[in-house]
């Protein structure tokens, strides 16, 4: 259930302070002409830092990964434009 729900034209008025509000942990609803629209709510970040190198050995880049497409497969990709 939303803690707050306010029209378009007092969120645009007073949208840093429903931006800390949500960054809080509160919910807030914008509405619309009576009508729910859009939900503000705090941003989810990571838990942990990312650590470079987490695909290392998994993934591997084939030797002729910029070479040129085959004729017949560029001629199909040229046709359905």
């Amino acid at each position: 259930m939303p803690d707050a729900v306010f029209n378009l034209y007092e969120a645009k008025a007073a949208l840093s302070k429903l931006v800390e509000r949500a960054a809080a942990g509160e919910e807030i609803i914008i509405a619309k002409n009576g009508r729910p629209m859009a939900k503000l709510t705090a941003a989810v970040g990571r838990d942990t830092k990312r650590r470079p190198g987490g695909w290392k050995g998994k993934v591997v880049i084939g030797a002729d990964f910029d070479a040129p497409l085959p004729t017949a497969l560029r001629k199909a990709l040229r046709s359905r434009r």
